[in-house]
Formats: C-alpha cells, structure tokens, sequence
C-alpha cells in the first residue's frame, strides 16, 4: 500500500480512479494529513488545555 498525499484534494476522478485499479493507494488530503499530525503530534505543539468539568451529586449528599 503505498500513500499519495497532497495538500490540497483529490479530484473525483482520482478518488474513482484508486477505487478500481488492483494496486491500492491511499489518498491523503490536506484535511485529513492535518488530522494526522495532530492525532500523532507531528509538527505541531500545545498551546492551551481546558478542563470541562461536571456538578458532584455525591458531594452534597442527600437533602
């Protein structure tokens, strides 16, 4: 399996064009090569974390 990346996208024509052929090729966007350096952090650095946080029932107890 070999990937072909670009930054940009695939025409339809490509992406149809991989669908057929026996050999399989992986399409890489811009998008989803993003989505991969994030995901695997590749290139990129964190700036800020945030916490959500939720109401603790069990600490108020009973009334």
């Amino acid at each position: 399996m070999k990937p072909l990346l670009t930054t940009s996208s695939f025409t339809r024509e490509a992406i149809d064009y991989v669908d057929r052929i026996e050999k399989k090729i992986v399409l890489i966007d811009g998008q989803k090569l993003c989505n991969y350096m994030i995901d695997f952090n590749v290139g990129v650095e964190v700036v800020a974390t945030y916490s959500v946080k939720k109401l603790d029932s069990d600490y108020f107890g009973e009334i």
